[in-house]
């Protein structure tokens, strides 16, 4: 009897939802270190104790607030899926239709003269440019980064960007609270043998600081590699691709990679999401388009076009 060993990473995503509640256990014993053991108290003392601990509650719980809407779209939100019968459309079957290259977006075009219609034998349907299959998830996503089992998602076109405002602003998060904690930190072991606070308090202060400690640390690893990788307009996955080429054929500049996955409002990252696609007619020049909540049609159209 043969094993489907993609049907048994599937049991993946129930580690992913233990992943949550950790990340939910996580943020909940930070808050009450913050919050209530640490801060809390010195809004009591009054003068510039008070001052400053209501400066980083507020500061605190802005960017708690900002980490948790990010996560929350980056597990919700749809990284990318391929339409159910997509195919790619070659130059030549375009011209024969009679459409004009350039009102076919759906039409592929490479300057390798490579045909580009790769199929999935998973999905049994089209899989664009940048698209892999996900074993977890059993389906195929675009422009697919990687499985995240913390967000028990992929992390794709359509969620990338949130993905990475999710690290940034925990990263933020978990600096600040190591900070804050430091003096209570310091005090912990002559507080422990004195008897003088709470076995308690101590011991949230002692594991929410050890926790964001460790995060801050492996978070920062995770950025500096992410920034890397979109200043290069470049996957996870596609990095031993990229190993090869001399010049990566999606690299677009390192503004042009931003602006791509992440818009400049921030705040509002659905309102203006930019796509770069390719006009054949133009001698492959870029034409910058900005489209409002933009389809995964679209996506498979005009990923492929996402190069030099």
């Amino acid at each position: 009897m043969e094993i489907n060993v993609f049907k048994l990473c599937s049991g993946l995503k129930f580690l992913g939802y233990l992943m949550i509640l950790l990340v939910a256990a996580i943020i909940a014993v930070s808050y009450h270190a913050i919050v209530i053991v640490t801060c809390g108290p010195q809004l009591l003392r009054g003068g510039a104790h008070s001052v400053l601990a209501f400066a980083i509650i507020m500061i605190f719980h802005l960017l708690l607030i900002m980490l948790l809407w990010s996560y929350y779209m980056v597990v919700f939100k749809d990284p990318g899926s391929v339409p159910e019968n997509w195919r790619a459309v070659l130059p030549e079957e375009a011209l024969e239709a009679g459409s004009s290259l350039n009102d076919r977006p759906d039409c592929v075009v490479d300057t390798d003269g490579l045909d580009r219609r790769v199929f999935c034998n998973y999905c049994q349907n089209g899989k664009p440019p940048r698209c892999h299959h996900c074993s977890v998830c059993q389906r195929c996503v675009l422009k697919m980064d990687h499985h995240c089992v913390w967000v028990v998602n992929c992390v794709g076109a359509r969620n990338y960007k949130f993905f990475l405002l999710f690290l940034l602003y925990t990263f933020m998060v978990t600096t600040m609270d190591t900070l804050v904690l430091l003096p209570a930190f310091i005090n912990f072991f002559g507080e422990a043998k004195d008897h003088s606070s709470s076995p308690g308090d101590l011991a949230v202060i002692f594991l929410a600081f050890v926790l964001n400690l460790a995060f801050a640390l492996s978070l920062l690893c995770f950025l500096v590699m992410h920034a890397s990788l979109l200043s290069s307009n470049t996957t996870s996955i596609e990095v031993y691709e990229k190993r090869g080429a001399a010049r990566w054929k999606y690299d677009l500049g390192r503004k042009k990679n931003f602006e791509q996955v992440i818009p400049v409002v921030l705040l509002y990252p659905d309102l203006y999401l930019s796509c770069f696609c390719i006009v054949p007619g133009e001698r492959m020049s870029l034409v910058w388009k900005t489209i409002n909540n933009f389809n995964s049609q679209f996506i498979c159209a005009n990923l492929q076009f996402f190069t030099r």
